[in-house]
């Protein structure tokens, strides 16, 4: 046998080893973005998530913030949200967030380089316990975009994402959490819609192991401005 045989041989028995443990989830967004004058907006999103079965949702969230554009690169933002987590299809912990964000955006030609920081502080409670739990935790994210067929993005546009986010929960062990790394395509459909798909890997680190989810990502983003001034921005999964 080949030595090239050997490495696909080799190749198919560790993804059918991987397929034993892991298996594709489905990460589901939509987000809307309103304008309301060239400086502030309000966004709103809702999430969508197969993590066991991925055609069973089992966790859902439903969150919203303001903006303020102190220019078009940088944008800070406040958001307040809910996220719920099932289990064996039955409520199995409910999460209460707020957070502080930063962005500030870097551009190098065609190429955008987002740096997104947050702050977050969480409260829990997990009914089949009855307990009550708190955290905080802080995040970091690196995004880069690119159109693919025109200088910017534009209606018809097709563009490049891929990000790479880092988690530190601050009153738990590990400090370092999770880790995920994306990648996908985008289409402008017009100044409005836009889509996406891609795939997300996610890394849980915990002490009593680490766990890897496996997304396959669809999002419908939806860009609104009164004015009609604003330049097109691509959403990507959060």
């Amino acid at each position: 046998m080949s030595k090239r045989l050997y490495v696909l041989f080799a190749f198919l028995l560790l993804l059918k080893l991987s397929a034993q443990k892991e298996n594709i989830s489905s990460y589901n967004v939509i987000n809307v973005t309103y304008h309301i004058n060239q400086k502030s907006f309000v966004y709103a999103e809702g999430q969508l998530r197969g993590i066991n079965d991925f055609a069973y949702p089992d966790y859902y969230e439903i969150k919203g913030g303001i903006g303020y554009e102190i220019s078009d690169r940088h944008k800070p933002l406040i958001g307040i949200g809910r996220y719920v987590n099932y289990k064996d299809h039955s409520l199995d912990k409910e999460e209460f967030r707020v957070w502080l964000q930063d962005v500030y955006d870097v551009k190098a030609g065609k190429f955008k380089f987002e740096n997104r920081v947050r702050a977050e502080k969480s409260w829990f409670y997990s009914p089949a316990k009855d307990e009550h739990s708190d955290r905080i935790r802080l995040r970091y994210r690196l995004n880069v975009s690119v159109p693919l067929n025109a200088e910017k993005v534009k209606p018809g546009t097709i563009s490049a994402n891929a990000y790479d986010e880092v988690f530190f929960v601050t009153t738990d062990e590990p400090l370092f959490a999770r880790n995920r790394v994306f990648g996908g395509l985008s289409y402008q459909i017009d100044k409005i819609f836009s889509i996406s798909s891609g795939y997300l890997w996610q890394r849980e680190f915990a002490e009593s192991g680490n766990k890897n989810i496996h997304f396959l990502y669809l999002g419908l983003s939806l860009n609104l401005d009164r004015s009609g001034l604003k330049e097109i921005n691509l959403q990507t999964a959060d």
